[in-house]
């Protein structure tokens, strides 16, 4: 049973958050200003940070494995990939090259944090990640 729970306990969070962007990517294109910037601005630094979020997830996922970073990076990407695809098909919504650069920018940026940021941090912020099992 505490095999199954920490597998859960791993795993699970990275297909909850898929399975938010597939839902999310299945709604209709809403605005959140009437102005074009403000949109494109807020919507970008979304996938940036869903992305990423998600490199993060899978990362702490495979915790203790030495490609865990690769692994973290390939799954993240094709989902990204898979999530401009699946917009190509849903009404108001498109898949774009555009979005998929900037969902691996995210990615890429969080591995960057994980990778040479989080080793030089303040003792206080490496026992946090410890506690949420980040490194």
């Amino acid at each position: 049973m505490k095999k199954i729970l920490s597998f859960l306990n791993r795993f699970l969070p990275p297909i909850l958050v898929m399975a938010l962007i597939f839902y999310l990517s299945s709604r209709s294109s809403f605005s959140v200003s009437p102005k074009f910037w403000l949109n494109f601005l807020v919507f970008k630094a979304l996938h940036f940070l869903e992305f990423g979020f998600l490199f993060l997830l899978w990362a702490r996922a495979f915790l203790g494995n030495k490609n865990r970073f690769w692994l973290a990076f390939l799954l993240s990407f094709f989902w990204a990939l898979l999530d401009e695809v699946h917009q190509l098909f849903v009404p108001t919504r498109e898949g774009t090259i555009r979005d998929m650069l900037i969902d691996t920018a995210g990615i890429l940026f969080f591995w960057w944090l994980l990778w040479s940021i989080l080793p030089k941090a303040p003792k206080k912020l490496k026992n946090w990640a410890k506690k949420l099992a980040l490194i």
